[in-house]
């Protein structure tokens, strides 16, 4: 591959000029030739991958249109060192993760402890635990809470006493600021 000291005036291009397209790797700028396309037709996988990438920069533009959203991109791109709008899009595309759902303190009395490990490229926005009964009828349900701040470790402590001697099924469902949405359920005798 050759290089060559561009213009400063074409050192400041991006994007595509004509059929040229100058791409920025960090401090360098590629020159290349603008791919033909036209005689591909994309699978519908590309074509849902291409949906969903538009989801994501449509989200992308709303968050850098609301001042209080992009200050938080803001803060948290610059600690990464990455461009705040990259940082909005990857954050649509990675749902947040469920690790686990520890059950193991709780007996079904009110103050019992349901400890859950879920976190988010970015942030967690939300974490919702539903307690109901073995045919669905919800005994309680509320938002868990971060014991300390970006650790993972979330707890949500009943408020209710399940019936002894019965089975609960404990609903978690964690989201993010995108939407992003992962969850989990199970069930515990008592």
């Amino acid at each position: 591959m050759a290089k060559v000291k561009l213009n400063p005036v074409l050192e400041k291009f991006q994007g595509k000029v004509g059929d040229l397209v100058f791409k920025r790797y960090g401090d360098e700028v590629v020159v290349g030739r603008s791919p033909d396309r036209s005689n591909i037709q994309p699978t519908a996988a590309q074509l849902e991958h291409q949906a969903r990438f538009r989801q994501a920069v449509l989200y992308g533009k709303l968050v850098m249109a609301d001042p209080d959203k992009k200050a938080v991109y803001e803060q948290a791109a610059k600690a990464k060192g990455k461009p705040v709008f990259s940082l909005t899009v990857a954050d649509f595309f990675n749902a947040p993760v469920l690790d686990e759902v520890d059950l193991s303190e709780y007996s079904g009395a009110a103050g019992d402890p349901i400890v859950i490990r879920a976190y988010d490229d970015f942030k967690v926005a939300r974490l919702l635990v539903t307690v109901s009964d073995s045919e669905g009828q919800e005994i309680e349900s509320g938002e868990a809470v971060e014991t300390l701040p970006a650790s993972g470790r979330w707890v949500y402590t009943a408020s209710e006493n399940a019936a002894q001697g019965s089975t609960v099924r404990i609903s978690v469902l964690v989201s993010d600021q995108p939407g992003g949405t992962s969850e989990a359920t199970l069930e515990k005798s008592l």
